[in-house]
């Protein structure tokens, strides 16, 4: 396999050294591209006696006796012989030209050229990383369906403390290998998940709801979809796109949701409830809409169908995920929910904690197994908790 290493001008360049040894030692033949900040840290030779290639640092030839012509092109050779670029250190500027297709060095353009796998291991300042447009510009690229290996929190070389260090290289290279060779351990499985808020009317123009976005279970469906599972989404109204692969069931109310989830339950092998259904509707709706009028008004609200619980008495040799979103004891909760909806696992979410949860690209949560195991899932993207869930529940079978 080939692999082109780009390396960003911070401090942590001085790592992608250990990451080219721990990729080579993997089996991995690796191409060095650094920009011309990145040289300002670790010099070319250091990676050119580590890889035995040239590295390359510019778009035109650097030396006498280089074909201009060829090296004017060569971005487009390298992008073809490539099976997965990586970008670490991935600085904020390396991230912002790529969210936006500038393309003003060897790197940049390469990554424009290159139609594979992507694989960025962003490292900076804490506020840096942080600020708005970094995570609007990360969330563009994940959204192009790229790699993102977060970083660690810890001492930063400019004194703070805080994310923004590069994530060790071990890990990167695992998670190069994982793109590499993704895991098909879904393959046969059919996944049926539900996802996003449901809304309860209360007049043709208003309706109950709650906060959920949708995130986690549209993050779980794209992990099955990617370990080779078929995915039926059962989604409430949500602002997000559905992943390649899924068969989409959108639904609005509790009651259409119960109906979905029923009527594809004898096709599904895995059932993950991670939809946010409403507890409680309107028991008689307003046929017009309701006129303020200064003053109180009383609405009748009656208990909605338990979802889950139905699908725990009728769940046969299926597996079954339920949630519990929780602002006490979230592990106390998730085990009374274990077994009073006859689950195999309830993720118990942490919400009320700032930058997690509900409307958050990152989840905090515990997981509780029919096996009696408790699991911590520190602080982490919905989709790397979408990962854990499926690696935990696939023990139990």
């Amino acid at each position: 396999m080939n692999v082109v290493l780009g390396i960003g001008g911070g401090i942590a360049a001085y790592k992608a050294a250990e990451l080219a040894r721990a990729l080579m030692e993997r089996g991995v033949s690796v191409q060095v591209v650094m920009t011309a900040a990145a040289q300002e840290f670790v010099r070319p030779l250091t990676f050119a006696a580590l890889t035995g290639r040239k590295v390359i640092t510019g778009l035109f030839a650097s030396q006498a006796g280089e074909d201009t012509l060829a090296s004017a092109v060569e971005h487009i050779g390298v992008a073809d012989n490539a099976d997965l670029l990586v970008v670490a250190p991935a600085t904020a500027d390396l991230l912002a030209k790529f969210a936006n297709g500038l393309a003003d060095d060897f790197l940049s353009t390469l990554y424009l050229a290159f139609p594979g796998p992507v694989v960025l291991a962003p490292a900076m300042n804490t506020r840096m990383w942080q600020h708005p447009a970094t995570r609007r510009n990360t969330e563009t690229l994940r959204g192009r369906g790229h790699t993102i290996v977060e970083p660690d929190d810890g001492l930063l070389a400019c004194g703070t403390v805080g994310p923004g260090r590069l994530a060790e290289p071990e890990r990167i290279a695992e998670v190069v290998m994982g793109v590499l060779h993704p895991r098909r351990d879904l393959e046969g499985e059919t996944v049926l998940v539900t996802a996003g808020p449901t809304e309860e009317p209360i007049d043709p123009v208003r309706f109950i709801s709650n906060r959920s976005s949708g995130k986690m279970g549209y993050a779980i469906a794209e992990e099955a979809v990617e370990r080779g599972a078929r995915v039926i989404l059962v989604t409430g109204p949500v602002s997000l796109a559905a992943p390649s692969g899924v068969t989409l069931v959108p639904v609005r109310t509790a009651a259409e949701m119960r109906t979905a989830v029923l009527d594809r339950l004898a096709e599904a092998t895995i059932v993950v409830k991670a939809a946010a259904v409403a507890d409680y509707s309107v028991a008689e709706p307003a046929a017009q809409k309701i006129k303020k009028t200064g003053g109180p008004i009383s609405l009748a609200l009656e208990p909605t169908v338990d979802i889950l619980a139905e699908v725990g008495c009728n769940k046969g040799q299926r597996l079954l995920v339920g949630f519990a979103a929780e602002t006490g004891d979230v592990a106390a909760e998730a085990r009374r929910k274990l077994a009073a909806k006859n689950c195999d696992m309830v993720v118990g979410n942490r919400v009320g904690v700032e930058g997690t949860g509900f409307g958050a690209d990152d989840n905090e949560a515990v997981l509780v197994l029919r096996d009696g195991q408790t699991i911590d899932l520190p602080r982490a993207p919905k989709k790397a908790i979408a990962g854990r869930i499926f690696d935990e529940l696939l023990k139990l079978r």
